[in-house]
Formats: C-alpha cells, sequence, structure tokens
C-alpha cells in the first residue's frame, strides 16, 4: 500500500509539473490520497503515542513546505497539514464522550480547512473522516458521494478516480491484509513526500532556465 501511495502520488505531480495536458497522469495519480487518508487513520488508531504521531505529521509537514511552494504551489499549504489537522480532529472526536457531541468539533474543523490554502482542503477532513468510521459498502458510498458533492463545488471531476482505491480497501480485505505486510522502511515513508518534492523542485528550475536560455538564443539568431 505505501509503494502504491508513493508511486502513484510521484506520477501525479510529474504529470502535473512538466506534462499539464496528459490527463492520465492525473488519474493515476487520484489513487494516492485515499491510501494516505486511510494509512493516517491506521496510524491514529495504532500509534503508541499520539503526540509523537502529530508531532512528526507537524515536522515533516514544515520540511516540506518550501520544496511544496517551489514545485506545485507558491501560495498553498503542502498535503501534510491537511492530514495534521485532520488528525488532530480524530483526536479530538476520540476524547468526546458521544459522538455526536463532534458534529460542531467537524463543522468549525471543515470551515476553516476549507479558509485556508490547504491541499485537498475539507475534502481531506471529510475523507479521513469516512475512512475512520464507515466500512465496507458503507465508505464506498460515503467516499462517492463525497466526490459527488466536490464534484459540483470545485468541479473535480477528475477526483472520482479517487473511489478505485477506496473499493479495493472496502471489498478486499483479505488483499488489503496481505499488502500491509509488506512494508517500507519508516524513515522511507516519512521522509518521501519531501525528498522527492524537493528533487522535482530542483529539476523544475533546471528545465525553466534551460528553456529561458534557449528562447534567448532563438532571439538573438533572429
Amino acid at each position: 500500500m505505501q509503494i502504491i501511495a508513493m508511486l502513484t502520488m510521484l506520477i501525479d505531480h510529474v504529470g502535473y509539473i512538466f506534462f499539464p495536458s496528459e490527463l492520465y497522469l492525473r488519474v493515476v495519480g487520484r489513487i494516492a490520497f485515499p491510501i494516505y487518508c486511510y494509512l493516517l487513520v491506521q496510524g491514529h488508531i495504532h500509534t503508541s503515542s499520539r503526540p509523537r504521531y502529530l508531532l512528526r505529521l507537524f515536522l515533516i509537514a514544515v520540511i516540506t513546505q518550501i520544496p511544496y511552494n517551489m514545485a506545485l504551489d507558491p501560495g498553498g499549504w503542502n498535503v501534510v497539514f491537511t492530514l495534521l489537522l485532520s488528525a488532530i480532529v480524530l483526536v479530538i472526536l476520540d476524547k468526546l464522550p458521544n459522538l455526536w457531541l463532534g458534529i460542531p468539533v467537524v463543522i468549525a474543523a471543515v470551515l476553516v480547512m476549507d479558509y485556508l490554502p490547504l491541499d485537498y482542503n475539507a475534502y481531506g477532513l471529510l475523507l479521513v473522516l469516512i475512512f475512520r468510521y464507515a466500512r465496507s459498502y458503507w465508505l464506498v458510498a460515503a467516499h462517492f458521494i463525497l466526490n459527488v458533492f466536490f464534484l459540483f463545488y470545485y468541479n473535480w471531476l477528475v477526483q472520482m478516480a479517487s473511489i478505485l482505491p477506496t473499493l479495493f480497501i472496502a471489498l478486499t480485505p483479505g488483499a488489503l491484509k496481505a499488502l500491509e505486510k509488506r512494508r517500507i522502511p519508516r524513515w522511507v515513508w516519512w521522509s518521501f513526500y519531501p525528498a522527492h518534492l524537493a528533487v522535482l523542485a530542483i529539476v523544475k528550475i533546471i528545465h525553466y532556465q534551460y528553456w529561458v536560455t534557449i528562447d534567448w538564443r532563438s532571439l538573438l539568431t533572429l
């Protein structure tokens, strides 16, 4: 699962930066985020220390921010901030005596996250909550309804493809357990997001400078 998430995310970012007209790369990239949301929930459930888990997310988010701004979005906050805020909401909900009391918390978090320039904004939180509290066919149905809502809200047509990993997670528990047994080293998992963005940012700068140089040379030969 971790390798699939990393590879599809890399394909998505390469497509976004260097091949924006190739829609199939973005479609493949939709596989990544639901897996990250699912694994965030699993980490929340199984971690031995939630404060340390949140601290790791915070540090990764901070480390990633400059490479993210350079590679993908100059004015946005990277997706680890989205996952961090979602994890904080999960911790708060777990401390409430009744889950219904969490509705105001979720509404407030949705409004804040939709206002901030977060990658995936409130969609990320809602998908994390779906993976936390829905199971089997209800998980698929809830994710589908969420995608339909954001299809009209943000015109996220390509995001409809994100239902594919959720189908696999919800309806093939045996295959899911087999994939979860194949874990990569923790340092690779935690470092891949900032590291690959840093590499892409460097390649993007070199690529831009190369084409600027070519353009100037072509003008000088006119």
